[in-house]
């Protein structure tokens, strides 16, 4: 179980707050406006950003002052961060260890996500020579491999077309459900959240709203995301 405990994340003059708690093996969309706070909150909990005020629970622990490395939480950026000179094997062999000083055990870890994700056969390449598609998987196995409970997305498939955004936010599914892990996904598209995610958390001008069923909250939206959505005839039943 995360709890956020009137929980303050300051992203230079701007904060985020957030009190609420999100079941173990949750799949949450985190939606909301542009410049609302939606990654402040992650990467508040993530450990990028400092907390200052409040705390942050795993499962009983506060983890509000833990390093990001010794926290229980693996992140996905939008851009994937994948290193351009290293293969995808030791890209995602950097989620095991930074040297990339890999025993037998941990190659087979490396060697699995690969093929989790649908990369096996493209170990040796390296990130110009995958499509986006692929870079995106390749960014997902370095994240399955680290074998964190909770798993943070800061809409790492937004430059993807609809239908590899779709492959994509399914696998990300697939693999949450596999794993048990509880899935954070901040998103700018409801329809993300109605694919994938059990519930919501709106964040609205640093607001971060307790989570709430996904079809309750988007069939019927309170104003400030009907202000967010639009109109009903734009919005996607």
């Amino acid at each position: 179980m995360l709890k956020l405990d009137a929980t303050i994340v300051a992203n230079g003059d701007f904060t985020t707050r957030a009190d609420f708690t999100i079941p173990a093996g949750a799949k949450v969309a985190v939606i909301g406006p542009s410049g609302a706070g939606k990654s402040t909150l992650v990467e508040g909990i993530a450990g990028f950003l400092p907390v200052t005020g409040g705390r942050i629970l795993w499962q009983g622990r506060d983890i509000t002052r833990e390093p990001p490395g010794k926290r229980p939480v693996a992140m996905l950026f939008q851009d994937g961060n994948l290193f351009p000179h290293l293969t995808v094997e030791q890209n995602v062999g950097l989620g095991v260890r930074p040297d990339l000083r890999l025993n037998a055990e941990q190659k087979a870890r490396v060697a699995r996500a690969i093929a989790r994700t649908g990369l096996a056969g493209l170990e040796t390449r390296k990130p110009a020579a995958l499509s986006g598609g692929q870079q995106s998987r390749a960014a997902l196995a370095r994240v399955l491999v680290q074998n964190r409970p909770l798993l943070l997305l800061d809409e790492p498939f937004a430059a993807l077309g609809p239908a590899l955004k779709t492959e994509m936010l399914d696998l990300v599914s697939e693999l949450a459900q596999e794993t048990g892990a509880t899935l954070m996904m901040v998103s700018h598209d409801p329809n993300d959240a109605r694919r994938i995610a059990d519930l919501v958390v709106l964040v609205t001008e640093g607001h971060a709203h307790p989570p709430r069923p996904t079809a309750e909250l988007l069939d019927n939206p309170p104003p400030a995301l009907q202000r967010y959505l639009g109109s009903p005839e734009s919005r996607t039943r």
